[in-house]
């Protein structure tokens, strides 16, 4: 069965949201990245599930460095 219509996900743990205005602007930033189809932003569970629009659009160290300059620290899990 293959990856046939399987959606490339990344997962990353988010540091530093303490509320939802963080949520949304972590969420906007990454929905802004060129290769980024969605984002999920978690302030419960401090992470992030980023939907690409197809596989290797975006590397990890771009989705580190976009949550950076929004002010909150990024690990890919």
């Amino acid at each position: 069965m293959g990856m046939f219509g399987k959606k490339p996900v990344i997962e990353m743990k988010v540091e530093g949201m303490t509320c939802g205005h963080c949520v949304k602007r972590v969420t906007e930033a990454l929905e802004k990245t060129s290769g980024v189809k969605k984002a999920e932003v978690s302030l419960e569970d401090k992470k992030a599930i980023v939907t690409l629009k197809k596989e290797d659009a975006v590397s990890n160290g771009t989705l580190i460095k976009t949550v950076r300059e929004a002010g909150y620290e990024a690990i890919v899990v």
